[in-house]
């Protein structure tokens, strides 16, 4: 195993135990991330982004990983993310596939990629279903996440 392999264990695992500052510390302070939800976000908001979503599942949030795999550059990993979505108490199973680039030993770039449409018919139930295969439906779930986050992001630098 080598030490982006590493890197991505630590991430995960921390993840699974709703442990945000060990997920933060194996980013790099100018990593990009991008998923169907959130698009693409940087820097803070992706550390942000994470302790949001850790926050909001209040304790009922399962992560499992597998198939961890990095090289001196780069790395994957699958996951799956198990819990309730906050905005319509639904459950949600989303399976991901995970790409990473590295630098210096910490993650600059992140990429999540799922079915935003089988992730919608969990969230939303039948509006999903009917409606989230649409342009329309994926750009306001990508708008309204991305709104939350700056509100969250707003709300943790009045404290």
């Amino acid at each position: 195993m080598n030490a982006n392999e590493n890197t991505i264990i630590k991430f995960y695992t921390a993840f699974a135990n709703a442990d945000f500052k060990t997920m933060s510390e194996c980013y790099a302070k100018e990593v990009h991330f991008r998923d169907p939800a959130f698009g693409t976000l940087t820097g803070e908001q992706v550390t942000m982004m994470w302790k949001m979503l850790l926050e909001r599942s209040n304790g009922n949030l399962k992560v499992i990983f597998s198939n961890c795999k990095a090289n001196e550059f780069s790395g994957s990993v699958q996951w799956q993310a198990t819990y309730l979505f906050s905005k319509t108490n639904r459950m949600v199973i989303n399976n991901i596939s995970a790409q990473f680039q590295f630098k210096d030993g910490l993650i600059i770039k992140h990429v999540d990629e799922f079915d935003l449409y089988k992730w919608s018919k969990q969230a939303f139930g039948i509006t999903g279903f009917l409606l989230g295969w649409t342009g329309f439906f994926q750009g306001k779930i990508q708008k309204n996440a991305q709104e939350s986050l700056q509100k969250y992001i707003a709300k943790q630098e009045k404290n």
